[in-house]
């Protein structure tokens, strides 16, 4: 059974930085692409950041220059780097998998930034 299990949310002043993890099983198969979203209650889901299996990532313009989306493909794992953190960055993060064009996600990691 494929599984996504991310870490690395939590509770952060403005400015601060955090950084998620997102791992993938074995099992998973040929990955393509891996990103992260995020959702409010207020919101719906939206796109922050994608990874390519090649490393070419892409960002959301709320978060260019902040955020830093990276990968290690012999861990299956993707990560999210996030700095200058500001009050409206507060969400659950989700992670995205697109495997053999089967996509994954994974189970949301809260961050909160205190202003």
């Amino acid at each position: 059974q494929v599984q996504l299990v991310e870490s690395g949310g939590g509770l952060v002043q403005a400015g601060g930085s955090l950084r998620l993890s997102c791992a993938a099983s074995e099992s998973i198969g040929n990955i393509n692409e891996m990103g992260w979203y995020r959702q409010t209650p207020a919101k719906s889901r939206e796109w922050v950041a994608t990874i390519s299996w090649s490393g070419r990532p892409n960002y959301a313009d709320s978060v260019k220059g902040r955020f830093t989306i990276s990968r290690d493909n012999a861990k299956n794992t993707v990560y999210l780097h996030m700095n200058s953190l500001k009050a409206e960055d507060t969400a659950v993060y989700y992670c995205r998998v697109v495997a053999d064009r089967i996509q994954y996600w994974g189970q949301g990691t809260q961050v909160t930034v205190s202003s």
